[in-house]
């Protein structure tokens, strides 16, 4: 099993990786089909299911799909391009994707919501279709958003989760206590190990370029969110937060007075900030997922800027550690908030953060398991129930309250030795049966819990 830090970590735009990201990507991917073609195409059309139709408004889905039908694509995504491209999609009913010439496209007759049952794959399935002159389709495929921007054709879901295809990697754990065992033999660290994994497939400089690149991102992304206020888009009228506790905060430093707890309010403004890019559109990093992507960044930075000792220099190991974790957690359960809830997303998320946090700080590997499977274990049973579908409420806060409890679990973990009762791969299983057993209305459809019970206008 091989997941790659650049999977687990990946550069894109809001609100969401499952409902934004993924659809973008599956339509680079059928643009790709078509191209492969021996006939060609006059129109395109789209439907969605499941989650991707009852929350796909709020999460911007539509425009996912009719952008990337259009040949845009999430990693390098251009704001006022797409706006102008969108405009001139809505007046001329037609999509120009690069070597497939004009195409028909309406977007309120040929992207469709199917608000009937869902997929049988998972709750996050499209079918993108090609038609000719007369509308009559001429192929299709269906996709499936898995999470985290992941995307599975029909087939590819069938065939099975680990359909890696590359070259052996030395360090091939596909369980935590796999990990640890091969840790203890080898005499390497979580980070050492996924390091030389990664580097069976690229080499060092692309590596450690791109994990510098992951980190410019998403700081770059808690600081424009520190320095801008106003209201969100969506409806709701959520105001952001983030600047404004930021400001308070810088005018509180050096007072004596100054409570202890006032260190949660720092971990939480960091993570608020990047989820308020987030639901505002801006450029992220999925970590793993963009309704969590707050977590992991707000962590990282709470220890550059409050931990004695702290260097941007091990950023790279924290984030190594950290897509260990969260390539486990998604290998043998989900990161997916329409699959098992909310304990995928953000859950995940924190258990990857306290993971990567106790390395930096000189966990062990048995201290770093620990770390994670702490954050994981009590994220356990929360549902994603979205305010009208949209990544704000109660996805902004609960960012910041997951980063203070990956720190927590990172402390707790290092006042051990390690030795623990419940294992990170038990917490990775409980994890996946309670999503089974959940409702679906907990399952980010905004059928149920906060999203019917708070007045959303």
């Amino acid at each position: 099993m091989f997941l790659s830090v650049f999977d687990m970590f990946k550069v894109g735009v809001g609100p969401s990786s499952s409902h934004t990201i993924g659809p973008m990507v599956a339509a680079a991917r059928f643009l790709d089909h078509l191209r492969a073609q021996p006939f060609k195409v006059a129109g395109l059309r789209a439907t969605l299911h499941g989650s991707l139709a009852f929350t796909g408004v709020g999460h911007a889905t539509d425009r996912a799909v009719i952008l990337g039908l259009a040949g845009m694509r999430a990693d390098d995504y251009d704001a006022d391009k797409a706006e102008a491209e969108l405009a001139r999609i809505k007046s001329e009913n037609t999509v120009q994707p690069e070597g497939l010439g004009t195409l028909k496209f309406h977007h309120k007759d040929h992207l469709v919501f199917d608000y009937g049952p869902a997929l049988p794959g998972h709750a996050n399935g499209m079918v993108l279709a090609g038609t000719d002159a007369q509308g009559d389709i001429l192929t299709q495929v269906t996709y499936y958003s898995i999470g985290g921007g992941f995307v599975l054709t029909e087939a590819e879901l069938v065939a099975g989760k680990d359909t890696d295809t590359g070259p052996p990697v030395p360090f091939p754990f596909h369980t935590a206590d796999k990990m640890l065992e091969m840790a203890a033999k080898s005499g390497k660290s979580i980070a050492q190990m996924k390091r030389a994994n990664e580097l069976s497939r690229m080499p060092d400089a692309d590596l450690d370029r791109g994990l510098d690149r992951i980190w410019d991102v998403m700081n770059a992304c808690i600081d424009r969110g520190l320095a801008t206020d106003g209201i969100l888009p969506g409806g709701l009228k959520v105001r952001r937060r983030a600047k404004g506790i930021h400001d308070a905060l810088m005018r509180e430093r050096g007072l004596n007075l100054t409570a202890p707890h006032t260190i949660n309010d720092y971990m939480s403004t960091y993570a608020m900030a990047v989820n308020e890019e987030n639901a505002a559109g801006g450029q992220v990093v999925t970590a793993p997922t963009n309704g969590a992507a707050g977590v992991v960044p707000a962590t990282i930075r709470y220890w550059l800027d409050h931990v004695p000792g702290a260097t941007s220099a091990r950023v790279p190991e924290f984030l190594l550690t950290a897509s260990a974790i969260g390539g486990l957690i998604k290998f043998n359960a989900s990161i997916s908030g329409a699959e098992c809830g909310c304990q995928a997303e953000v859950g995940s998320a924190a258990a990857m953060a306290a993971a990567g946090l106790a390395a930096v700080l000189g966990g062990s590997p048995a201290q770093i398991e620990n770390a994670a499977e702490i954050a994981l274990e009590h994220h356990l049973g929360m549902t994603c129930d979205p305010v009208r579908g949209l990544v704000q409420v109660p996805c902004i806060e609960r960012n910041g309250l997951g980063a203070i409890k990956a720190v927590s679990a990172a402390s707790l973990a290092l006042r051990g030795d390690g030795h623990h009762l419940v294992s990170l791969d038990v917490a990775v299983e409980t994890m996946r049966q309670t999503g089974v057993d959940m409702s679906e209305k907990y399952k980010e459809t905004a059928l149920g819990g906060l999203a019917v019970n708070v007045p959303n206008c």
